[in-house]
């Protein structure tokens, strides 16, 4: 069999001073003068100290207010009603895969990668459409124990689409590769230079390099919703 899919692949520590003494009968009011200057030094540099601080501080507020502020463009760059509305019917279609590998095995999917650090285990549908919302080409899971989890939606393109599938949506890519009926797969670049065999297992199918857009639909993904990468999923 041969497909068209997968994917891939997969944040930041002051000084002091010194007076000499005079003669005895001057001593007195040097010290008084030693101790005076020791008093306006120590005031300046607690003032220099306060003023300090008080620069870190403001500094280290406007630099929150700033992160929080970019925090919030790239929310709302992604947060649109075209979106939300799209992302809640591929929701409601795939509901039933979420935390039922069977299901998805029944439907047609089938194993195309091993775990993926970042990722996680992809399955492909051989017979999904190039881009359907209720149809996703390709389902990853991410394995808990002997838990199966869906975590992202992914669909694949020899070519990055002309105009974004999704608003705000970014791609990954995947390289040429021989793919084998356990999942595992082979970089080639060319489908001549793939066994007929890996490990015992019989070929299945070979891809050129693919443009990839994940959606991280079930599982969150604080690196954003179409990075291709979850910081969250485990290796295992």
């Amino acid at each position: 069999m041969r497909g068209r899919v997968l994917a891939a692949a997969v944040a930041l520590a002051l000084a002091a001073g010194a007076t000499a003494a005079c003669g005895a009968k001057e001593e007195q009011p040097a010290t008084q003068s030693h101790s005076q200057d020791q008093s306006h030094s120590q005031d300046q540099s607690h003032s220099q100290d306060q003023s300090h601080s008080q620069d870190q501080s403001h500094s280290q507020d406007q630099s929150h207010s700033q992160d929080q502020s970019h925090s919030q463009d790239q929310s709302q760059q992604t947060a649109t009603p075209e979106l939300a509305a799209a992302l809640a019917k591929a929701r409601a279609a795939t509901a039933k895969y979420a935390t039922d590998l069977p299901a998805a095995l029944k439907d047609g999917y089938q194993i195309i990668t091993p775990m993926m650090p970042g990722m996680g285990y992809h399955y492909l549908n051989p017979k999904a459409p190039a881009f359907d919302l209720t149809t996703p080409a390709i389902l990853v899971y991410v394995k808990n124990d002997n838990h199966w989890e869906l975590g992202a939606l992914e669909w694949v393109w020899p070519e990055q689409p002309t105009g974004p599938p999704l608003p705000g949506a970014t791609y990954g890519e995947f390289a040429a590769a021989c793919h084998y009926q356990d999942g595992t797969f082979v970089a080639e670049e060319k489908e001549a230079d793939c066994a007929k065999t890996n490990g015992g297992e019989p070929f299945g199918f070979w891809h050129p390099k693919l443009v990839t857009m994940h959606v991280w639909l079930w599982f969150h993904n604080p690196a954003g919703l179409f990075n291709p990468t979850n910081p969250l999923v485990q290796s295992t």
